[in-house]
């Protein structure tokens, strides 16, 4: 049966240390993209590289580090990757569409709902999408936004309900240790849970031409499984490897997930939205929310911060300030300092809210593994 693959490739699977393309490298990933989409997937893919394509061709020595010059590259770059990407496809036949994303993108509800209408609309189509962030207009530093592009595809892979997220890097697989520096390490084959442990055995940055990590990458496994997406970090070297990675038998780890897709509304509360109040519960309240599926009730609320009103998106956290999941508040601000603690009833009788519950399940994302 044809599935829905997202695969991501990072800068330095694409360019060179010294900056532009390698066509040689972008003719293997396309062959590789044709196989899934002749086999009858829907194969959508997430590329980095404009940057490192560019900063030659613009006349920089070195990749820039300035804001405004790293977008002067990528505007450069953002073309030559695409001309690269649609001769490469079109060898097999196949038409590729660039749809370029910024993180404001999916902060805006109608904004992200009619980006995943166009990448329906091209999948029905057969045309194989290929998005990228948006660098000449993004605000922020490049190397904070999207790590790479790894949570890009994560929040691809999350919106357009993909059977599998395939994130190429040149390491084969998670370790317990750095394997370069130490022969002993052992390869973690599968993960069923994303624990603070798992997280400190990603290291740190990435390399010269890319800004995503290991980290990074555990992250938006992260994502996707909360998405219900099965994620696979590892190597596509050969020919044949993506079919691997996809089979399951691929030269990486493997993150999996019991979750089902979330819905649009869901996606966008837990990992689009921005909370601007933060509440604490107490531990019942945490066994509520994240094991009885419950919602939470003025009772389980030990303290509240920010200025919020009824329909904001607040965060909640438990004693030890690990985040749980976010969710629409019914109470104000000041409503919840005079509730906190007390039980349902006598609630009622002291304030007036629009519902009892200061966030009721249906409008609740769990965000803690």
């Amino acid at each position: 049966m044809s599935e829905r693959i997202v695969v991501k490739i990072g800068s330095s699977s694409l360019t060179s240390e010294e900056g532009g393309l390698n066509r040689a490298s972008i003719t293997f990933f396309a062959s590789e993209l044709a196989s899934r989409h002749e086999r009858g997937d829907h194969v959508m893919l997430v590329t980095s590289g404009a940057v490192a394509a560019g900063f030659r061709r613009i006349g920089y020595g070195s990749r820039p580090k300035l804001v405004h010059e790293k977008q002067a590259a990528a505007a450069v770059g953002q073309a030559l990757l695409m001309q690269a990407y649609q001769e490469a496809l079109g060898e097999y036949g196949l038409v590729a569409a660039q749809i370029l994303l910024t993180r404001a993108d999916f902060s805006n509800r109608r904004r992200i709902q009619n980006a995943l209408m166009t990448i329906e609309e091209l999948l029905k189509r057969r045309i194989i999408p290929i998005i990228n962030e948006n660098d000449t207009v993004a605000t922020d530093e490049l190397v904070l936004k999207f790590g790479d592009n790894d949570n890009l595809s994560a929040l691809v892979a999350a919106m357009t309900k993909a059977a599998k997220l395939v994130i190429i890097t040149d390491m084969d697989g998670l370790y317990t240790e750095d394997p370069r520096k130490n022969p002993q390490a052992v390869k973690i084959e599968r993960v069923e849970q994303i624990s603070e442990d798992i997280l400190k055995l990603a290291g740190g940055a990435g390399s010269s031409v890319g800004t995503g990590g290991m980290r990074s990458k555990i992250e938006a496994a992260r994502i996707a499984m909360r998405g219900g997406v099965q994620t696979f970090i590892g190597k596509v070297q050969q020919v044949g490897d993506l079919k691997l990675a996809v089979e399951g038998c691929g030269r990486g780890t493997y993150f999996d997930t019991k979750l089902h897709s979330l819905s649009m509304k869901k996606q966008w509360l837990g990992f689009h939205s921005m909370p601007i109040g933060r509440i604490t519960v107490d531990d019942g309240a945490v066994a509520a929310l994240l094991i009885g599926g419950k919602s939470l009730l003025p009772a389980g609320v030990t303290a509240s911060e920010g200025d919020f009103h009824p329909g904001d998106i607040v965060e909640v956290v438990n004693r030890q300030h690990e985040v749980l999941g976010r969710g629409v508040v019914n109470y104000a601000s000041w409503q919840l300092l005079a509730a906190a603690g007390l039980g349902s009833e006598e609630v009622a009788r002291r304030l007036e809210v629009p519902r009892i519950e200061v966030i009721h399940r249906d409008e609740w994302v769990t965000l803690k593994s």
